[in-house]
Formats: C-alpha cells, structure tokens, sequence
C-alpha cells in the first residue's frame, strides 16, 4: 500500500477534480482505493457525496468533537458502539489523539463511493470544516516530539496510521489525501509522512511560485523530521523510521488548448510558464526528495492537461466522473433540483456530441494513471 497526496500551495489548480478522477480511475483499473478528505474546505466530500449526507455524519459527532471523553459517557457504550459502526468522518478519527483521549478500538467504515459493478473498489473519509484545530494541537506538541513524547508522537503520525490501519482491515493499494493549499504545520506532517505526493498546476505565475515555496518548505521539513528521528529515543525510532515523502513529479492541469501552436499545444504566454515550471521542478525541488531525474516531465504527458469545459462542474452536480456523464440520470436530478432545470437542459441537449469527448478524457486518465503508476513503482 502507497499513501500518496496530491498538493499546491496555490489553490484554484483542480486539485480535487484530480484527486476525485485519480481515484475513480484507479478503481475502475482495478486497484482498491481509500480517499481520506483533510482540506478544512471539504471539496473532496462535497464533490463525491450529496451535501446532507455529510450534515448527518457531522450532525452525530458534533460533540465529540468538543469532548471526545464526555460525549462517549454521555451517549453510553451500546449507542457509542452503533455510532462507529458508520462512516465518521476524519476530524472525528483525529479527535481522540488531539483530545490527550485513547484511541477507539474499532475503526469506522468508509464511505462506499463504487458498487461491485467494477473490479476495484473506491472509498471516501470524508472531511470536517474543523480538522483546522488539529493543525493548532500539532504546533503545540511539535516540540515534545522531539523529546519522544509519545502523546506529541502519536499526534504527529496519526493521519499516517490511520491510512495504515485501514489498509489493513480493507486491502487498500492505494490511500490519497487530499489537503488545503496551506503550508502550516497540518500539511508539513501531511505531506512529509506520505509515501509520495505530486503537484497539479496551472501554466501561470502563481503555480511557478507556488513550486518554489513548496521546494523551500520540503528542505527545512526534511531537516526537522530527520532531527526528530535522530532524537527519538527507547526503541520509538524504529517505529517511525520511515522514508521521508519522495516526489513523483507534476501535472499541467485544466489548461485550454491552442492546437498546432507549440509541442503542448498551449497559448504563448501559457507554455512559456508551462516551460518555467518544468525548469523550477528540476531547480527547486532537491534532488534528494524527486524520485527520479524525470520528475520535471509532465506525469501523462498532455493526457489530461486541457480543460474539460464545464464537465467538471456537472460530474460534481451530479457526483459522477466525468467519462459516466453520459449514463447520469439527469431527469431524477432536476427533479430534485428543479432551480437548475435550465442549465441541465442546455447540457443534455449537446450530450449526443459529447460522448466521444467524454471516452477521451477518460483514456487521458487511463494514460495519466499508468504514468504515475510507473513512477510510483519506484518508491
């Protein structure tokens, strides 16, 4: 099993959108995924399941997390018990370790986005608009890690263990984590204790600065969980002694295409940056962290580099990937939506044109997923 994120410092790159079609797509090729939601935004969730379904995981664990201890003595051992066995979602599974509390005995159950029509399968911890706390408790202990603390420990390498434990119990190959653009302390143990992690990006000035404070932010964290290994004390070491987060590369993403024009088939000004990002790869991150020499080659080539138009805005409305577009059922949509009516009529009538379109893009996923396959392999 890999733990594998997905992460810019710039928001706005489609970010989510990958990380939502990466895991889909791995599924359908028939890897078993979990996708575990910590971006206190809550895009991930959002897009893979309808808006009250996750009020009511959060409406259940509103006061646990407040006080974990005193809701569980409150609801009793019977109701507790009921309670985890339902999808719960990631602040909850955090909760206990922020809170100074034991850990639960019995892991929730994900939420089941795939039916058994595919050979893989792909579920979803959804996540909580007050994971951020989480991160104010990390800066906290940061320094009792240092000193083998096992509470500060525990904390630091929680998000990891729990990856771990549900792999275990569900077979995983796969667990992505989807985080905020943030570069604060819950992303530095997010992505410095992942297996590997690559970067969307968009062909402008902002992804080309945002490559270069990643690159920063990786040497100084590097040298922070090394001193922490080097310190760690009374056999803990061989308990987190694992690699440092290796990077697998980039992805020019949701970029509009310019045929003919250059090699990317991008605007001017878009492949100049284009090529001052794949230039700021090879300088900014260390070598020592890439996975290989080729981490400044586009993952997937142009496969899903040029936008989808509004596809992705519908395969949210109507939680689907993009490619199973054409098989939604939009009438049982608007019926529910009927604000939307209109919009969803415009769309429906251009279908016909668009399911060949549709097949590409999910081909581009396919030959994106194999090319991050390859270099996951090298892990």
């Amino acid at each position: 099993m890999k733990i594998l994120s997905i992460f810019n410092n710039k928001g706005g790159v489609g970010k989510t959108t990958l990380t939502y079609h990466l895991g889909h797509i791995l599924a359908e090729m028939g890897k078993k995924v979990l996708m575990i939601d910590l971006d206190p935004q809550c895009n991930l969730s959002i897009y893979s399941i309808a808006e009250n379904q996750i009020g009511n995981i959060w409406e259940k664990e509103d006061d646990f997390i407040k006080d974990f201890k005193v809701a569980k003595e409150k609801i009793g051992e019977p109701d507790f018990q009921k309670l985890i066995h339902e999808p719960r979602s990631s602040h909850f599974l955090l909760s206990p370790t922020e809170q100074g509390e034991s850990d639960i005995e019995t892991l929730p159950p994900p939420y089941k986005l795939t039916d058994d029509s595919i050979s893989g399968k792909l579920d979803l911890i959804v996540g909580r608009l007050s994971v951020n706390t989480y991160e104010s408790i990390i800066s906290e202990r940061w320094s009792k890690a240092m000193l083998s603390d096992p509470l500060a420990l525990r904390t630091i390498f929680k998000i990891r263990n729990i990856a771990q434990e549900y792999s275990k119990i569900n077979g995983y190959d796969f667990v992505l984590i989807d985080t905020s653009p943030s570069l604060g302390t819950l992303n530095k143990v997010i992505i410095s204790t992942v297996d590997g992690f690559f970067i969307p990006c968009l062909p402008d000035l902002f992804s080309l600065y945002g490559i270069r404070n990643i690159g920063e932010a990786l040497t100084i964290w590097k040298k922070e969980f090394e001193l922490m290994r080097l310190l760690l004390k009374n056999g803990k070491k061989e308990i987190y002694d694992f690699p440092f987060v290796k990077f697998l590369g980039y992805t020019i993403f949701n970029a509009k295409k310019y045929t003919g024009v250059n090699d990317l088939d991008l605007a001017k000004g878009n492949y100049y940056y284009a090529q001052q990002i794949a230039q700021s790869i090879q300088k900014d991150i260390a070598k020592d962290i890439a996975i290989s020499e080729n981490v400044n080659e586009n993952i997937g080539g142009k496969s899903i580099m040029h936008t989808h138009n509004t596809h992705p805005n519908f395969a949210q409305r109507l939680k689907t990937p993009i490619w199973n577009l054409g098989k939604c059922d939009f009438d049982t949509y608007v019926d529910k939506y009927p604000e939307e009516a209109e919009d969803i009529k415009n769309y429906k009538q251009t279908m016909p044109l668009k399911i060949e379109e549709l097949e590409l893009i999910k081909q581009g996923y396919e030959t994106f997923a194999n090319d991050l396959l390859e270099r996951i392999k090298l892990l």
